[in-house]
């Protein structure tokens, strides 16, 4: 009974300019970098990619990407932040935010979703490994201001045959 009270409680809601500020004061309580106007710009204009999440309307969460054109003109995405306030972790927030934009991906015949994350974040690589992204890359002194300064790539990759099996098995579901 607790999960199923627990799913009810979290909703999602878009970045637009009116709760942006939102988006701001959540990176402000959890991360330590400052993000640019860049940053912001790219999180309003990948529309339904970037999300607030609200726990019994308290807004305790957000995910925010950048969609990117490859050379071969395919499109991926990029998971520019992805948090949750300390408190409300391990309600399923992040998982749900995280699913949205996979989600999202199937849909929209996205095949590559990554990240960077910093080397000794080992709670987010365990999360990011449990919906089967792996580590493609190590950068060294990716991060100037932190330590340590260096990052994984973490990948997730889309095939065409878990998009096919995705809409298969939502087109059966009840």
């Amino acid at each position: 009974m607790g999960v199923r009270g627990r799913e009810v409680s979290i909703s999602l809601d878009g970045v637009r300019d009116k709760n942006l500020m939102q988006l701001k004061k959540l990176n402000t309580a959890l991360f330590p970098v400052r993000y640019n106007d860049k940053y912001y710009a790219d999180a309003l204009t990948s529309g339904e990619f970037t999300k607030l999440a609200y726990y019994s309307d308290i807004c305790v969460g957000s995910i925010a990407c950048r969609l990117e054109k490859k050379d071969s003109g395919a499109i991926r995405v990029y998971i520019m932040t992805l948090g949750v306030l300390a408190p409300y972790r391990g309600l399923g927030v992040g998982s749900r935010l995280l699913n949205h934009v996979l989600d999202l991906c199937v849909k929209q015949n996205i095949g590559e979703v990554y990240l960077h994350v910093q080397t000794n974040n080992e709670d987010a690589i365990k999360f990011y490994m449990k919906f089967g992204f792996e580590i493609t890359e190590t950068i060294h002194n990716y991060y100037t201001n932190i330590t340590p300064p260096d990052c994984y790539v973490v990948s997730k990759f889309i095939t065409e045959s878990q998009t096919k099996k995705k809409l298969l098995g939502s087109s059966f579901s009840s």
